[in-house]
């Protein structure tokens, strides 16, 4: 076997000349300005498929009808919170109707009265 120690490395063959130093670094900062451009664009198709599926979802589902007692008055109605709410004056009460706003089914009814 032979000695380690009788072949030294030789330091001056595996040292690069300051031009290729300079053309290594050239190099190394033209590939990382290369990936964060691919980066870049990567992230834009992200956000554009992001943004897609969300602008194309399909609206909520919406009752078609609410039933309120024959010859009753409405006084409002309006669309919150997945609910319908609708305001009548029925006889000589004044009632609020609360609907499921998805299936039209009536969740609550409320006397209002002045005091």
């Amino acid at each position: 076997m032979s000695n380690p120690d009788q072949n030294p490395p030789q330091a001056a063959d595996n040292e690069l000349s300051p031009e290729a130093l300079a053309m290594l670094g050239k190099a190394r900062r033209s590939f990382a300005i290369s990936m964060g451009i691919l980066l870049l664009g990567f992230m834009a198709i992200g956000f554009a498929l992001v943004y897609r599926v969300m602008r194309d979802s399909p609206p909520p589902v919406m009752a078609e009808t609410v039933s309120i007692p024959a010859g009753a008055e409405v006084i409002s109605a309006i669309n919150n919170d997945g609910t319908v709410q609708v305001t009548y004056r029925a006889g000589g009460a004044v009632l609020l109707s609360i609907f499921n706003a998805g299936t039209g089914e009536l969740v609550r009814v409320v006397q209002i009265g002045a005091e």
